[in-house]
Parts: C-alpha cells; structure tokens; sequence
C-alpha cells in the first residue's frame, strides 16, 4: 500500500500521526510543540550532500535534543580518501533552532574551532563552512550555493510502535550546486557537473534501529535523473521511500531491497560489490563501491555505526509510463546506519 498524504498537521492533539504515507512535497506542517514524547527524544537534522565525479561533501546539523552534533565531511574520490571532523555537545534541547520546515530559514552554528551556516531564503541556499585545522593543520572554508530545486521531492511520514513517536523526513534529490572549497594549497570549484541532495529529518525516534539509504543523481541523455531508495525504521506498511526522480519529476516505486554481499566470517563486506532488486522490477541494480565513510561513535549508551559507501549504479530503471531508464556507472551512494541513539 502506498498512502498519499493530504494537507494538514503532522501530529494531532495527542501527539501521534495524524496521517501515515508519502508526498512530493511537505504537505504536512511540523510543529516541535505538538510532540508529546519526552522532549529529550526529539531528533531534528539537516543533511546535505554535494558532488561530482572528483569529490564530495557532507554537512550535518544534527539537534537530538541531549545531544548535538555537527559533522564536515571532504570526499576525494580519485585518491580515494575522506576527512571528517565532527563536533558533539549536550543538551540541546532545540536550542540549535533548526527551522520546522525546508521551504525557507536559516540555521546558524558558531564555535571556536568550527562556524556552519545553513542559509535558505526560500529561492536558494548557502552553505558556508569554516573548520579550524580541518586537515594538516589547514583551515577548511566551503562557500556552496544550491538552487534550481526540482519539483518533486521524497517525502514520508512514519509511525512506529510507539504512539508518540515518529518520523517525518523530506530527501530533495538534485540540486543544481556551485561554489568553491579552499584547503591550504587545495582549491576545488564546484559547477555544472554538480548537485547535491538534501535530507530533512524531524522526529522523535525509538531508542534502537537501523536503516539503509542510498540516493544519486545526474544528467543521462540530456535529463535530470535521480532516486532515493531505502526502508528500515519504523512502520512502513502505508508507503516506502522509494522514488524516481526524472527532470524534476517523481515516479514512485514500492519496496527496494538492499543485498550486501558478506565476508567469509558472515560480517557485512561493504567494499564488494552489492545488488539492488525492487518487488515491482523496477530498480533492478549493481553496486560497485568506490570508498566507504565510516565511522563508529560510541559514547556510553549512545552509539552510531554509519557505513556510508560512495560508489557507481549500473543497472535499469523503470518510470511510471513505462519508460526505461539505463544508468552505467552512475554516481551515487548507498549506506546502512545502527543507532542506539
């Protein structure tokens, strides 16, 4: 089943789901103060991700309430090799003041050692980023600007066992995004050839989960062609996450199922090569892995294991109408995340 969600608010007066399903757009309105779940469960984040064939790069403001955190992450592909740097503080409490909707607002995180601006004015946005000794002792300063935002995007609001807990996320696949990075003697400018994607999450998550995500986009044949695949947290029998993107429009698919191969001693071997099927055959995928951005935070009860494999789809995709869509070598990344959070 694949429930379309209508206009209206997120939560009723109780705190639960108004409605359970997908959209196109953020038809339903978050409001942080109709959350009825202890407020220290609250989770609010914006994720952007911005690329080419050369390099990539992560930003994250993440406010999970008794904790915030704030990650840089710089991907050369060619090397291949990643730097991150991620800042944890405690306590937010909201208090980082991440807008309750994409459309437009602003968010502002200044630190000694670390300045991220996530500025939207409801046309485009500018992510600027300053990070104290990023790598060898050099400054990291990133100035993107995103616009030409597509259409459709993939939006979902999921329930789970518990009433007061749910989430409610927006992926905007393909951007069109320019800009420069500066690293010492490094200079990277960002232009045609780049987009970027935004995940936008607002929710009040159970304690322990995992999930899988993967997303690309790119130009094949003169057409702006993207998706967002992945399923895992929470209850989604009234719709999946799973869309098609094609010149700005979505084509959505019903179950995708991530098969990562395994190593000898049965462990996830992320680094070989994975397989992608859909029930409706309508993303039929190989999955040939570049570099995997890993990493493994473990503080006391809190823990995040994130595999986030950056790598090449070939493979068929089908549209609503029928059309086939083929991608070889196609950019994009495919990730599978435990929290105990």
């Amino acid at each position: 089943m694949q429930n379309k969600l209508k206009k209206g608010p997120l939560l009723d007066n109780k705190g639960h789901l108004c409605e359970a399903g997908y959209s196109t757009t953020l038809i339903k309105e978050y409001d942080r103060s109709a959350i009825k779940a202890n407020k220290l469960r609250i989770k609010e984040w914006d994720y952007y991700l911005i690329y080419n064939k050369d390099y990539a790069i992560a930003l994250t403001i993440d406010d999970n309430s008794y904790m915030g955190l704030n990650s840089i992450s710089l991907i050369d592909f060619n090397k291949p090799e990643e730097t991150t740097k991620s800042y944890m503080s405690f306590m937010t409490k909201g208090k980082v003041g991440l807008p309750p909707t994409s459309k437009i607002g602003d968010v502002k995180v200044t630190k000694k050692n670390h300045n991220l601006q996530f500025i939207n004015n409801g046309k485009t946005r500018q992510l600027k980023v300053w990070v104290k000794n990023f790598k060898d002792n050099y400054d990291l300063n990133i100035d993107i600007t995103l616009d030409n935002e597509p259409k459709d995007s993939m939006v979902i609001a999921t329930p789970f066992n518990k009433k007061t807990a749910f989430y409610y996320n927006q992926k905007i696949v393909g951007f069109s995004a320019t800009g420069k990075v500066e690293l010492g003697d490094t200079y990277i400018e960002f232009g045609d050839d780049t987009r970027a994607i935004l995940d936008w999450g607002r929710a009040v998550w159970t304690y322990k989960n995992t999930w899988y995500w993967g997303a690309g986009c790119g130009v094949i044949d003169g057409h702006e062609v993207g998706f967002n695949i992945g399923y895992g947290f929470g209850d989604t029998t009234s719709a999946s996450e799973n869309m098609v993107f094609y010149d700005g429009i979505a084509h959505k698919l019903d179950q995708v199922t991530f098969n990562i191969p395994k190593d000898k001693k049965g462990k996830d071997d992320y680094m070989s090569d994975w397989t992608f099927t859909s029930n409706d055959k309508r993303f039929e995928m190989t999955f040939h892995p570049i570099i995997n951005r890993h990493s493994d935070a473990n503080v006391l009860v809190i823990r995040s294991n994130q595999n986030q494999v950056f790598g090449e789809f070939t493979g068929n995709i089908i549209l609503d109408d029928g059309k086939e869509i083929k991608l070889n070598k196609f950019l994009g990344f495919a990730e599978k995340v435990q929290n105990k959070w």
